[in-house]
């Protein structure tokens, strides 16, 4: 993942933001939103790209872009800056390949204690009935 090239290649969009502001709102596009375009990227590898079409399918829109907006600061550049953040984060995250699971089988010797475990607690209870002639 080329960090430099993927700044390159983000959109942004400065947008109004909602919620309440005062006479300020009305004039001021705080709000940033990123688009970026997984398939079109020369930032990253064919791997890397199949991979964050996988996990960040839910968050994709049909032509496989990726949207994310930012209205926490009333700053346009500090929104852009946080934004920036969670992009490389989100992708990061994505592309982390979890470890594979390797099936085992328990011990002969856990198995053998299990058993034993079972037949004290059996005796236990059998011992509790009441004797019959």
């Amino acid at each position: 993942m080329n960090k430099e090239q993927l700044l390159k290649e983000l959109n942004f969009k400065a947008v109004r933001s909602s919620g309440a502001g005062g006479q300020h709102v009305n004039k001021v596009s705080s709000k940033v939103e990123l688009t970026f375009t997984i398939e079109d990227s020369l930032g990253l590898t064919d791997e890397e790209k199949e991979l964050l079409l996988k996990n960040l399918g839910n968050r994709l829109s049909k032509d496989h872009i990726l949207t994310l907006s930012s209205q926490e600061s009333r700053s346009q550049h500090r929104n852009k800056e946080l934004i920036i953040e969670r992009f490389f984060n989100l992708i990061e995250q994505a592309l982390v390949v979890p470890k594979v699971r390797k099936a085992t089988k328990p011990k002969k010797a856990a198995i053998a204690k299990r058993l034993d475990a079972k037949k004290q607690h059996a005796e236990k209870k059998e011992n509790r009935k009441k004797f019959r002639f």
